[in-house]
C-alpha cells in the first residue's frame, strides 16, 4: 500500500491536459445523473475569436473610474473587472492627453459636406450672367452681317458710326 506508485494522470511535464474529464472525476460531476452510453465529443470547430474593440466612449469611461480608485487594490480589481492590462490605461492616457481619443468618436459616412465658398455663389451668377450676354452678342453679330448682306444685294450704302458723327 505505501509502497506503491499510483499512476501520474498528468503525463508528460509541459504538455497540457485535455480540459475534458469525466464527470465522475469532477466533483460536480458526481452528483449529476450519468448519461447511457458514451457521449460523442461536439464536431463544430470553435470559430477564430475576435479582437476586443473599445469605443472612444468606452476608453473614456474605463479611464475616469480609473482616476477614480483612491484605495489600494481598488485599481487592479477595476482591471481585473474589464479584463485590461495597465499597458491599455497608459496608452488610453496618452490618447487623451494628445487629443486623439476625442477624434476617435464615430463620423458620419460618405462625402464630407464642403464649406461654401463665400464668393462661390456670386462666381457663378457672373458665370451664368457672361454666358448669357455671350449668347446675345452672337445674336447681335449675326443680325448685323445679315443686314450687311441685304443692304449690298440691294445696293445700299451702310453708314459706319465714324461717318454718321462727322456730318
Amino acid at each position: 500500500m505505501y509502497g506503491e506508485k499510483k499512476p501520474d494522470n498528468r503525463g508528460v511535464e509541459g504538455v497540457r491536459q485535455t480540459t475534458a474529464r469525466l464527470r465522475a472525476e469532477s466533483p460536480v460531476g458526481a452528483a449529476l445523473p450519468q448519461p447511457t452510453g458514451n457521449v460523442p465529443p461536439d464536431p463544430e470547430v470553435v470559430a477564430r475569436p475576435t479582437r476586443r474593440r473599445f469605443t472612444a466612449a468606452d476608453k473614456l469611461r474605463i479611464l475616469k473610474s480609473a482616476d477614480a480608485c483612491t484605495a489600494v487594490g481598488s485599481l487592479g480589481a477595476l482591471l481585473r473587472a474589464e479584463g485590461l492590462y495597465a499597458s491599455n490605461l497608459t496608452t488610453w492616457r496618452r490618447q487623451r492627453t494628445e487629443g486623439t481619443l476625442s477624434a476617435l468618436t464615430p463620423q458620419k459616412r460618405g462625402r464630407k459636406v464642403v464649406a461654401p465658398h463665400p464668393l462661390r455663389a456670386e462666381n457663378e451668377s457672373l458665370r451664368q450672367e457672361n454666358a448669357r450676354l455671350s449668347a446675345r452678342l452672337t445674336q447681335a453679330e449675326l443680325i448685323i452681317e445679315v443686314q450687311k448682306k441685304v443692304s449690298q444685294i440691294l445696293g445700299l450704302p451702310l453708314e459706319t458710326p465714324v461717318e454718321s458723327g462727322r456730318s
